[in-house]
């Protein structure tokens, strides 16, 4: 279970972190997310809603990957893991929560930004961290000096990224990138869930980076017109493509991908 959960994290390679004040509105804040490409979200435990959320979320909305965030404690990570997350993360390395993820099997995405800490998760078996905060503690610089000596390490780094300078965190040793661009707390709260969809989409067009002809192309027209493409990445565009119904065949320049009467070709850059 937990290298197909960190799988599915990387192939998507967004972590929307979600701060819900009510319940209510968990579901369709899943629902818009889902609409712009986004099957991962992890609600964090800032707010009392936040259990609640992942309870409803992990019931109604099967499509939806959802991880508890901000997990502090030994109670709320048990209690989070009995309301359906089924990944936890954690602002630091708390050995105690660690543990008890991996006796469950449960994948769990401790935040590590030293070489102590980082150690210290690699010597429990992980090889996903989470980077935060990112802004702080040096960025893509920190998090590629520090893969020189923690080879195979893969980092979700959160915290300072956004839609203007996602495209500096695309690459490896890059798992996924996380944040709360993807889903504000103001957009949750005033109903603005097309405005989350929006800002997924465009997202999604970043990681990637859909070129035809030289020039960028949005995934969402690609769709509707078909065609070839280039793209950064081959398992992300991918996983875009089948999670919308297309069939994929294997051909000597790249993949084919057929739904209906729209085809597209898609190469490695």
């Amino acid at each position: 279970m937990t290298n197909n959960v960190m799988e599915r994290i990387g192939s998507t390679g967004l972590v929307p972190v979600v701060v819900i004040d009510n319940a209510s509105t968990a579901v369709s804040t899943a629902k818009a997310l889902l609409a712009g490409g986004v099957d991962i979200m992890e609600i964090t435990m800032r707010t009392q809603a936040g259990m609640e959320s992942i309870r409803r979320v992990a019931k109604e909305c099967p499509d939806m990957l959802v991880g508890a965030g901000t997990v502090l404690t030994m109670d709320q990570c048990i209690a989070a893991i009995d309301n359906g997350a089924s990944f936890i993360v954690s602002p630091g390395f708390d050995p105690e929560i660690v543990d008890y993820c991996i006796n469950s099997g449960v994948p769990i995405c401790p935040g590590c930004v030293t070489p102590t800490e980082i150690s210290a998760a690699i010597k429990k078996g992980l090889d996903v961290v989470k980077f935060f905060p990112a802004n702080v503690y040096g960025g893509i610089k920190a998090i590629k000096a520090l893969s020189g000596p923690f080879t195979g390490l893969q980092f979700i780094p959160t915290g300072g990224v956004g839609l203007s300078n996602l495209s500096d965190f695309v690459h490896f040793p890059i798992l996924a990138i996380g944040g709360g661009w993807l889903c504000t707390r103001n957009d949750i709260n005033s109903g603005k869930f097309n405005s989350i969809t929006e800002i997924c989409c465009k997202s999604v067009d970043v990681l990637l980076c859909l070129k035809e002809d030289g020039k960028n192309i949005p995934l969402a027209e690609l769709i509707e017109k078909g065609g070839l493409a280039t793209t950064i990445s081959i398992p992300r565009t991918t996983s875009q493509l089948t999670r919308r119904g297309f069939e994929v065949q294997t051909l000597s320049t790249g993949l084919s991908f057929r739904k209906g009467s729209v085809s597209i070709i898609i190469a490695a850059e």
